[in-house]
């Protein structure tokens, strides 16, 4: 297995399991770390929970442990633990998705690990952090999304409760833990200090939705509830056309001049001439402008307002990703052979001058590379 990139180099032990963890990790790998997955006897459990080409090989796993070594460790047995302790001790990262009591009463918490290994960064991901009332919580995507108030949004822009279609919680807390574990990794660089790193899901989202939705609820006194009007206005939603529907955003007075001199619509007046006048009413605009769209076809919308440099784009299936010109042109996807034939994964979405990134091999069947993994151990 290759690995190059901005990372390379640095070796992970990863103990996580589901999406949040795996996510983060697989951008590390992708980033040309050694990412080496400690899987329990019966594996991780996304292995099994969609479609794949093998048993333990579906959809969602492949693609969040692509590049990754698979090493199965009966962490309940003494033979086990010694193997962990010895990687431990070679490694730069140690992460993991259990519940702090579970990894203490393993014998892993961070005051373990950093005995074996006082340089090593040590991230959690958990729930909920250990330092609130609900640290013992069990937690999913699901029932974060709940705590952090996206059902509530959900429910001002369509009249009902519900998830958004995307395992939003998860990712954003992927990501935050990858981004807070690269900073401490960057701290040991500069002082040689390893640290112990926290990142829980309900913390996560509850920043993620309050970037705007704080608003008024920040001051004291409050000048408002928590609520960024324009992103829970119901009218906020794609515009049907005269054949389908197309996303637009005509928001900054330059955009909003544009589209009136062009348009004309006879509603437009002094009244909405500056963004101030259109947010205070802003589900109104929404809603006019919605009348406005129904007079012409998605791609003479888009003709048009691409003219103007006012943003606009068509609503695309999730299938058509894999179709898009914008995408294929930037190299975004790879395709990557496995035991199993081609797969086409989508890459990294960033780009380095000196350290390009790129996927460093295919999601490893459960335990592929425990015996390589030990042969290395009795070198080291």
């Amino acid at each position: 297995m290759k690995h190059t990139g901005p990372l390379s180099g640095v070796r992970v032990i990863d103990l996580t399991a589901m999406v949040m963890g795996p996510y983060c990790t697989q951008i590390m790998a992708d980033m040309g770390a050694d990412v080496i997955k400690i899987e329990p006897p019966a594996g991780d459990n996304t292995r099994y929970i969609s479609v794949g080409p093998e048993p333990g090989m579906a959809g969602v796993f492949v693609n969040v442990n692509r590049g990754k070594r698979s090493m199965v460790l009966d962490l309940r047995s003494d033979e086990g633990k010694q193997t962990l302790r010895n990687l431990i001790e070679h490694g730069d990262i140690f992460i993991h998705s259990m519940r702090a009591t579970a990894i203490a009463r393993l014998g892993f918490d961070y005051e373990a690990v950093a005995a074996i290994n006082p340089a090593i960064v040590y991230t959690n991901c958990y729930g909920y952090g250990r330092r609130g009332p609900d640290a013992n919580l069990t937690a999913y995507d699901d029932t974060i999304q709940a705590e952090c108030g996206l059902p509530f949004a959900q429910e001002q822009l369509t009249g009902a409760a519900s998830y958004v279609g995307t395992i939003m919680a998860d990712k954003v807390a992927g990501l935050t833990a990858l981004y807070a574990t690269t900073m401490a990794l960057f701290h040991r660089e500069r002082t040689g200090e390893g640290q112990e790193v926290e990142v829980a899901m309900f913390e996560t989202m509850a920043a993620f939705m309050l970037v705007e939705h704080a608003n008024g609820a920040m001051f004291t006194p409050p000048l408002g509830t928590a609520a960024y009007p324009r992103a829970l206005t119901p009218n906020r939603k794609p515009y049907r056309t005269k054949d389908g529907h197309i996303s637009a955003l005509v928001y900054n007075d330059k955009q909003w001049t544009a589209f009136v001199d062009a348009v004309r619509p006879a509603w437009a007046g002094e009244h909405f001439a500056t963004l101030e006048q259109r947010a205070s009413r802003i589900d109104t605009v929404y809603a006019l402008l919605g009348e406005t769209f129904l007079e012409r076809t998605t791609q003479d919308w888009l003709d048009l307002l691409r003219s103007l440099d006012i943003p606009a784009a068509p609503v695309r299936t999730l299938d058509e990703l894999f179709d898009n010109p914008h995408l294929n042109a930037a190299g975004f996807f790879e395709t990557v052979d496995t035991p199993n034939g081609a797969v086409r994964f989508p890459g990294t979405p960033t780009w380095f001058s000196r350290t390009p990134a790129h996927i460093a091999g295919p999601a490893p069947r459960l335990g592929a590379h425990t015996a390589e993994i030990m042969r290395e151990l009795a070198r080291e």
